[in-house]
């Protein structure tokens, strides 16, 4: 993000209103590589063809505010290999980690990895020290810590619905595993601003809060996040885009102050759920409209949406979720044009 989109976007979190409202979509892998017609292990194995498709994203859409903004990501392989899971890189498919815990009992085991030498972890940081100067001299910076979950870097460790299940039956280990994860992630935040310094905003993503009850929520998952969200940044991001409902009036308590959902809960019954005390980037489909639709449906959705916000403030208009595969460039400009008209 430049200086100035990173100002406005300060307003939008202190409550004011910008016209036209503001347009911003979180990006990587699942869209940039195939808008750019490249297949997704090229863009991730080569910083040029990374940093190039970026780029050109903000080149193709100057108004909009990506987020992160130059993720350095290897999708959901980068947190879980520094625990040593195994990783797939088909050539054209997302890539994958392979759980390593098969038992519970594997848990009393599990060793905190090393951030500055562990996984995928080095070549993450190592593309954007690579990239800082281009960056910068497009009028840019490193704006964001990255990180999935704990709860969501748990199931990659042992499964999804092996740690659903283990919630209930051996909450105890569970506990101790999301300890291990929970500090593993503080290091690599605070890695992350020690090797940027222009590094001012936190962002995690973590669906598995959408498949919890309120009760496991405020038990496995709120006293970690809000462990990771107490740092001294001005902007808490965090994306959710399975339901939200049973836990988003816990969202500011946990301090995030910028939202990201999916399409379960409309707008404004998630304004009166969370009390107006956050920031959303949403909400139009993402994928039955905005990947499948063509421009006229992007257009109304988008029409239908302000209409629905009456209230202008901490909104800052999106899809529910990351681009999905598959967008086209008409379909955003035709989202970008409604936002303004």
């Amino acid at each position: 993000m430049t200086d100035l989109q990173w100002q406005n976007l300060l307003a939008v979190l202190r409550g004011e209103t910008l016209n036209p409202p503001p347009v911003g979509f979180i990006i990587d892998c699942p869209w940039l590589p195939g808008w750019c017609g490249r297949d997704i292990g090229d863009y991730l194995s080569s910083e040029t063809l990374w940093f190039e498709a970026n780029r050109r994203a903000i080149e193709t859409f100057p108004g909009v505010w990506f987020l992160p903004g130059f993720w350095s990501e290897f999708g959901m392989c980068t947190e879980p290999s520094a625990f040593g899971s195994k990783c797939r890189f088909p050539r054209n498919e997302f890539p994958f980690a392979e759980a390593i815990i098969k038992d519970v009992e594997q848990i009393a085991d599990l060793q905190p990895p090393n951030v500055r030498t562990d996984g995928l972890l080095p070549f993450m940081l190592n593309r954007l020290r690579w990239a800082q100067p281009q960056i910068e001299a497009m009028g840019h910076k490193i704006r964001f810590s990255v990180s999935r979950g704990p709860l969501n870097v748990a199931t990659f460790l042992m499964g999804t619905t092996e740690l659903l299940c283990a919630i209930k039956t051996d909450p105890e280990p569970t506990h101790r595993l999301l300890r291990v994860i929970t500090d593993y992630l503080k290091q690599w935040h605070a890695l992350q601003r020690e090797t940027f310094p222009t590094i001012a905003g936190i962002m995690m993503l973590d669906d598995i809060v959408g498949f919890m009850g309120e009760a496991d929520f405020v038990e496995f998952g709120l006293p970690y996040f809000r462990e990771l969200y107490d740092v001294d940044v001005p902007v808490k991001f965090f994306h959710n885009d399975a339901p939200c409902a049973q836990s988003i009036r816990h969202y500011p308590d946990m301090g995030v102050n910028l939202y990201n959902p999916g399409v379960q809960t409309s707008l404004t019954e998630m304004r009166r759920l969370c009390g107006n005390r956050l920031t959303l980037l949403g909400n139009i489909p993402p994928r039955d409209v905005l990947a499948l639709g063509k421009p006229d449906d992007v257009r109304h959705a988008v029409k239908q949406l302000l209409i629905e916000a009456t209230d202008r403030s901490r909104l800052i208009l999106s899809c529910g979720g990351g681009i999905p595969p598959g967008v086209s460039t008409e379909n955003l400009q035709a989202f970008i044009d409604a936002a303004r008209e």
